[in-house]
């Protein structure tokens, strides 16, 4: 071989050299270690942590963990693995990236996972969120709340709360800003004595009149159809009709007062319902983080939570202290037959 050729040959193993120094080599990929939530805590600690009893965290995963076929990817995350860390996200409202390193799941996993599960839990929507559907069902949601301190005839209480979301951009965005002065969605829910939810809208911007949610529900044209019995109680941001009764703004005689302490008494219920659910998903009371499509899916799927741990008879959170929401600024006074109606109904029952 010639000194040229040799000098060629080593040309090439030089080229090959410094390909390779240029190609690092691909780094195997591995996976977090994953122990069960349910392995690690005490009952007492996992219930603080994940919102839930052990015991009903376990009738969760079987309620939903079918829907949730394991993550076709490398991970393959367990339906039961899904639904706890969705219930850590929403309950404790922790920052994505620490709640995936508690679960050996990574940061982009996380917003993935919790749709996933609350797409699983909405499509049962109906089983565990709906109105009485027959008149003894409605018979006994009145007699609940007559149990309360005797006021008849009531078959639900019905109010708006606001939801803290992100700023919105856009055109839009400012109709989502409500009168405390930070971006919401109004979300309106009628409860029974029992501070289940029956009916929620979750779609609302803002700055949306409680009044007007009502007035554009499927509820509202359900009651004007007659389809129920008994009426809801609301507060005075709302118009009094034959089948919503409202406070009397200024009572002139004892049994308004009667009625006006009766009435506070028992549409009390819809605020417990707003304290207990938010304090066992601290998200609703501190914001969201996500898109504004994710977050009117969450707050639905919370609701159906809030629901079954009513009927596991899960124990309930401590209600915090939270900003009293503000009052409608010019409350809707009663004209017209709800005035008339429930001027008889005062004068009948009290």
């Amino acid at each position: 071989m010639s000194i040229r050729d040799i000098e060629s040959v080593e040309e090439v193993v030089f080229m090959d050299e410094i390909f390779d120094c240029e190609q690092p080599k691909r780094k195997k990929k591995s996976y977090r270690a994953r122990v069960s939530p349910l392995e690690m805590y005490s009952d007492a600690e996992f219930r603080r942590k994940y919102r839930f009893s052990q015991e009903g965290a376990i009738k969760l995963i079987d309620l939903f963990g079918a829907q949730l076929k394991s993550d076709g990817r490398g991970g393959k995350l367990s339906p039961d693995l899904q639904i706890l860390t969705a219930l850590r996200c929403w309950g404790r409202n922790e920052v994505q990236d620490d709640s995936a390193d508690l679960h050996g799941i990574s940061q982009q996993s996380i917003t993935n996972v919790c749709r996933r599960v609350a797409l699983s839990i909405v499509e049962k929507r109906q089983m565990y969120i709906r109105m009485p559907a027959n008149l003894d069902e409605e018979v006994q949601k009145i007699n609940m709340f007559s149990d309360i301190c005797g006021f008849k005839s009531v078959v639900g209480c019905i109010d708006c709360t606001h939801i803290l979301i992100p700023r919105v951009p856009g055109n839009e965005g400012h109709y989502y800003i409500n009168r405390q002065n930070f971006p919401s969605l109004n979300v309106q829910v009628v409860c029974d004595a029992s501070l289940k939810i029956m009916d929620i809208v979750a779609r609302w911007y803002g700055s949306a009149h409680d009044s007007r949610i009502f007035n554009k529900s499927a509820l509202k044209l359900k009651f004007e159809g007659g389809q129920f019995h008994g009426r809801l109680l609301g507060d005075s941001g709302y118009a009094c009709t034959p089948y919503l009764f409202t406070p009397v703004l200024r009572p002139r005689s004892r049994k308004e007062v009667r009625y006006n302490a009766k009435h506070g008494r028992t549409r009390n219920s819809v605020e417990r319902c707003f304290g207990v659910l938010k304090s066992r998903f601290r998200c609703l009371q501190t914001g969201f983080r996500h898109s504004l499509e994710n977050i009117k899916l969450y707050i639905v799927a919370l609701a159906i939570l809030h629901n079954i741990a009513i009927i596991f008879n899960e124990e309930e959170f401590p209600v915090e202290e939270e900003v009293v929401e503000e009052q409608e600024l010019q409350p809707i006074q009663a004209v017209g037959r709800g005035a008339a109606v429930r001027a008889a109904f005062i004068e009948e029952n009290f």
